[in-house]
């Protein structure tokens, strides 16, 4: 890989790389996207299906397009039971980590006779979507509904492409079993998007789409917010690593490798300190493309959005990273916790030499479904709280209201809303 000295110019020219991989820069997919979704709107199952048969191959019925229970304990055959169990301890640390971010409902009172709060409830029902294509990815699904689960959706719908022999990965069925799904159906791309927004006669309408996919998934969801939620329109996988001397050459490109694998439009970034270390990386990272399986892909994503940047101090290094706002940050430096203080625009943060960022995509429990493109600089990963809405809770006496009625007639006059002011004043005309 090249190394490039960490410049102002480098750097705007890198943020200018990575925002064209945006899928809202995507236009000429848009029309393809919304011919399909208007015909699902207006077709329903009919729509569904003829896609299936046209995208993925998959010659399916009405009465096919839902996993069964046989299918399931099919799915479940299929595996390794050692997979099944690591799945299941890797659904209890999920669990568990999004269990801490639960809220509840409160009310406060006050002694003038007003009462405010707050209600949290749940979304009636959430959608998945799962991706099929270069790889299957079942973590993807216990981070997506578990979450949900824990924050009480009570209608927990999958989609994920199928074969063309109408079945889906063993490995997604069950893990969306573990996690607690309700309805799965073996229906990918835009057109499973379109069905969850809109809803069709066998697949129900959802309230809130989450989970990953490809550039015509993405534009779907985008194109369907308002008539649903969406977690995020989620851009390629990305690897911000910040490194000094201190770091091990070899963990630094294996874990770039990491993320470079998944896609040709994956980004691996490594921001250091020691050019010498900048060269070690790149000699290793060498080294594993000639063993690794997927090599041609992480060649392709290296020499499209690979770059190894020397700064000369740390803060040149934490504002540059500040500026990418890399989905996956590692801090592999003397004192981690200490650079990850300044850190303000990243969706996940792993620190020391042992927290490898697929620790993170598997295990460790906080959830891998991320913001892209730069968009942590106002987003946050996938969580409970994307699964719950908030109502407030108002109540005022009248000895309440008549302390501030003056006020908010006040503030509705200013605004030229004279209705608003009239529906305080009527509640006084007897003049007590």
């Amino acid at each position: 890989m090249k190394i490039t000295a960490l410049s102002k110019q480098a750097q705007e020219e890198l943020l200018a790389l990575l925002k064209g991989r945006n899928p809202a820069s995507y236009t000429k997919q848009q029309a393809a996207v919304d011919a399909i979704i208007a015909n699902v709107r207006d077709s329903g199952d009919a729509a569904v299906l003829s896609y299936e048969k046209q995208f993925d191959r998959a010659d399916l019925t009405k009465e096919t397009l839902r996993v069964t229970k046989e299918e399931m304990e099919e799915a479940y055959r299929e595996l390794d039971p050692a997979f099944v169990e690591t799945m299941k301890k890797a659904a209890a640390n999920i669990r568990n980590y999004h269990e801490k971010q639960v809220q509840q409902s409160w009310i406060t009172t006050r002694p003038d006779g007003s009462i405010l709060g707050q209600k949290v409830t749940p979304i009636a029902s959430s959608g998945c979507y799962v991706p099929g294509g270069r790889a299957v990815y079942p973590s993807s699904v216990l981070m997506n509904i578990i979450p949900a689960k824990v924050a009480g959706v009570s209608r927990i719908v999958m989609c994920t492409p199928p074969n063309a022999q109408g079945k889906c990965p063993a490995g997604s069925l069950v893990a969306a079993d573990i996690a607690g799904c309700t309805e799965i159906y073996k229906v990918g791309g835009a057109q499973a998007i379109a069905a969850m927004a809109y809803g069709t006669e066998t697949i129900p309408k959802v309230d809130k789409i989450t989970g990953p996919g490809n550039i015509y998934v993405a534009l779907a969801k985008k194109a369907c917010f308002g008539i649903t939620g969406i977690d995020s329109v989620a851009g390629p996988s990305e690897i911000l690593v910040i490194a000094d001397e201190t770091a091990n050459p070899r963990y630094i490109a294996a874990d770039l490798l990491s993320q470079a694998e998944h896609d040709p439009m994956a980004s691996a970034i490594l921001l250091t300190t020691s050019g010498e270390l900048a060269e070690k990386v790149s000699d290793e990272i060498d080294g594993f493309l000639k063993t690794l399986s997927r090599a041609e892909i992480i060649r392709q994503s290296l020499d499209n959005y690979g770059h190894l940047f020397v700064g000369e101090t740390m803060d040149d290094l934490v504002d540059a990273a500040n500026a990418i706002a890399s989905e996956h940050m590692e801090i592999v430096t003397k004192n981690p916790f200490e650079v990850m203080t300044k850190i303000k625009n990243a969706g996940a943060i792993f620190l020391g030499s042992y927290s490898s960022e697929p620790l993170g995509d598997y295990f460790a429990g906080p959830n891998h479904i991320l913001p892209t493109n730069g968009t942590a600089r106002f987003f946050s990963p996938l969580g409970v709280d994307q699964f719950i809405k908030k109502s407030s809770i108002i109540s005022y006496s009248r000895d309440a209201l008549a302390s501030c009625a003056e006020d908010i007639e006040r503030f509705a006059e200013n605004e030229g809303l004279t209705a608003h002011a009239n529906s305080i004043a009527v509640r006084f005309e007897d003049g007590e």
